[in-house]
């Protein structure tokens, strides 16, 4: 099955809403430690990962 390609503006708008999300968990966590740091590095992989995949598979 074919993989449905990315626009630029569906990057924008998950890259914003990601963005979103990591600042209302910055915001409410009265300190930031391992967990908060583990949750958003790995966030940022789930995210950015395919975005990149996307991305580079369309240079192509």
């Amino acid at each position: 099955m074919a993989r449905r390609k990315i626009t630029n503006s569906q990057i924008v708008c998950i890259t914003l809403l990601w963005g979103i999300l990591c600042y209302i968990l910055l915001a409410n966590s009265q300190t930031i430690n391992f967990d908060v740091i583990f949750t958003l590095v790995a966030s940022a992989i789930i995210v950015f990962v395919p975005i990149y995949k996307n991305v580079k598979r369309r240079d192509e």
